[in-house]
């Protein structure tokens, strides 16, 4: 039986100042190196062997992963860095403070941005202050625009089914560090969490999401290492 664990990096700049973060690269705060600290202790705790992280190309996930590695004495791990993991891209939110959002909008209109499972928000403009289109590391991509959580899935699940999945499925313990609504779009897969219902899963930052899968990478059981801070984790 393989082991899957999905953690959402530690508390970024943005979360703190509550403005949509997506795409852009903000770094941890210092309760985020903390909760990313914490999540490798208790991954060193659960003695599971791990054989491969993967990350996506952002640097508030990254240094959640590298900080946990070496929590767990385990920064020789082999680590794929892909930005199929990446965030949501929050479009022309990108960098707005959410309650003022909300105040010029009004609050049905950004909870449908942020929460509806196919509606994205607006589109950002091409050469606005935080498009990542001229980021070396898209060089050569079509970056999106704006994504909904359908859109943010339906990049992230193949990418997981063609290079994730057949580890596991060779019993492979892995551990994947990557961001809100990219971990989510597989929650959704994995778990096969209605369309209406995921949008309402909430998945703390660091906080590791213990899985086991058999070989039909059916999930047995589920558990987040930190009781104390668990959210609700769908049926199976």
């Amino acid at each position: 039986m393989a082991k899957l664990v999905l953690i959402r990096h530690g508390q970024s700049e943005w979360n703190l100042q509550n403005r949509f973060t997506g795409w852009w690269d903000v770094n941890l705060t210092d309760k985020g190196v903390a909760e990313a600290k914490k999540s490798g202790q208790m991954l060193a705790a659960s003695g599971v062997a791990f054989d491969q992280a993967f990350v996506s190309v952002q640097k508030r996930a990254i240094r959640t992963l590298w900080i946990a590695l070496e929590e767990m004495e385990r920064t020789w791990l082999p680590v794929t860095k892909d930005w199929h993991l990446n965030e949501r891209h929050y479009g022309g939110l990108t960098g707005l403070d959410k309650a003022e959002t909300a105040a010029k909008h009004g609050k049905d209109q950004v909870q449908i941005w942020r929460r509806s499972y196919d509606v994205p928000p607006p589109p950002m403009e091409k050469g606005a202050e935080f498009d990542p289109a001229n980021d070396v590391r898209y060089a050569g991509l079509d970056v999106p625009m704006t994504e909904s959580l359908k859109l943010t899935l339906e990049r992230v699940m193949p990418y997981f089914n063609a290079e994730i999945a057949p580890l596991l499925k060779a019993d492979k313990n892995i551990l994947i560090a990557a961001h809100g609504n990219s971990l989510r779009a597989i929650v959704k897969d994995l778990f096969d969490v209605a369309d209406d219902v995921i949008t309402g899963v909430e998945i703390p930052t660091g906080n590791p999401l213990m899985i086991d899968l058999d070989a039909d990478l059916k999930v047995k059981s589920a558990a987040y290492m930190d009781a104390d801070r668990a959210t609700e984790i769908p049926s199976f």
